[in-house]
């Protein structure tokens, strides 16, 4: 059997060290909005190269607590991608604000820049890209709409943690964006987490007060805000975990070069591809055919774990019907969505597994 996602190797690795860090949060006795916390936001920023970095419980939180930061609310519209996860919508319609969505370009599977532009209306006060599989937008060219728009660009980064874009990384080139820290990211902890990035101080500041109930001190609430806190015990093992996530995204990158050498000469089969300009950090490597569904069932056969992420676009999601989209608005998102199917791929993939993954795809398509 060969699961999609598996923790045990990993934690051998570095199993000492987390136990160190959970024993350190116990000796203290401080668990919420304590030292963990205050040093893995202060080096998370440092790693995205950003101003502040604001912990959430969870990546939704940090998406829906950067949008009512920026004045998003009742009414407003906020354009995104159709072939995102759930959470980056439900976030939107948290804060009252109405998701628009726009297509995606067909080769990248990320939000195509024309689409947003033909998006706009008067009631767009945000774009959300949502650097999907592990690899930034285009977001040179997504800044520049909003700048001349007058809209503000929040970044999805819950699959691009390390990724970069013209040698700066994914979190750094919009007003703020949202990280999360569910356990199988590829910086993930052991229960769910999330932050926010962002260079403006005040936009910062409230994102902090939203986060614990709009507290400005700990009786005093100048907002009506959440409670999102990102756990001492979650900080404390996502500081251990953050020096290791350079190193485990180039093995990443090392077992997504294997997976393309070897399945490249498949007619029928598309594999993902790299944008000029940009690095991937594969947290997913999603490979795209006509014969998806049946080769799923050829490997869950074989004990080959598989995925789709995601299968159904939320603009054709029945809690979202109430927008009003119809099947073929977004012909790229549509057609992604019933083709794609996600390999296994983690750092401590074993060759031997992804050999037998990659035989057992050849003999689907008998090359």
């Amino acid at each position: 059997m060969i699961p999609f996602f598996d923790f045990k190797s990993e934690l051998k690795e570095i199993r000492p060290q987390l136990e160190q860090a959970f024993a350190r949060v116990f000796d203290r006795g401080y668990f919420i909005l304590g030292p963990e916390l205050d040093e893995f936001e202060q080096k998370f920023a440092s790693y995205i190269g950003s101003g502040y970095a604001i912990g959430t419980a969870n990546g939704t939180d940090a998406i829906e607590i950067a949008l009512r930061a920026c004045g998003i609310g009742q009414g407003d519209e906020v354009i995104t991608a159709p072939n995102t996860a759930v959470p980056t919508v439900s976030a939107i319609t948290a804060t009252g604000a109405v998701p628009v969505f726009a297509d995606i370009k067909a080769d990248t599977y990320l939000i195509d820049p024309k689409s947003i532009e033909q998006s706009i209306t008067a009631k767009t006060k945000a774009i959300i890209p949502v650097h999907l599989y592990g690899q930034c937008s285009d977001m040179d060219t997504i800044n520049a709409i909003a700048a001349e728009n007058n809209i503000i660009v929040i970044e999805d980064c819950a699959q691009a943690h390390g990724a970069m874009y013209k040698g700066k990384k994914a979190g750094s080139f919009g007003a703020v964006s949202a990280f999360s820290f569910y356990p199988t990211k590829n910086l993930g902890g052991y229960g769910d987490g999330g932050m926010i990035i962002a260079n403006n101080h005040k936009i910062a500041q409230i994102c902090r007060q939203l986060r614990n109930y709009g507290f400005v001190d700990r009786y005093k609430t100048v907002r009506n805000g959440l409670n999102s806190r990102l756990d001492e015990i979650q900080c404390a093992f996502l500081i251990v975990k953050l020096d290791y996530l350079d190193k485990y995204n180039e093995k990443r990158n090392e077992l997504a070069e294997y997976y393309t050498e070897r399945l490249s000469d498949i007619s029928g089969l598309e594999l993902p591809k790299i944008a000029d300009e940009r690095s991937h950090v594969f947290h997913l490597y999603v490979i795209s055919t006509d014969k998806r569904d049946n080769l799923q069932d050829y490997l869950a056969q074989l004990g080959v774990g598989t995925l789709i992420h995601y299968p159904i676009p939320i603009h054709l999601q029945q809690a979202y019907g109430y927008l009003g989209y119809k099947k073929g608005q977004f012909p790229n998102a549509e057609k992604s969505c019933s083709r794609i199917l996600s390999l296994p791929l983690y750092p401590s993939l074993a060759r031997s597994s992804q050999d037998i993954v990659i035989e057992s795809i050849r003999k689907f398509f008998n090359a």
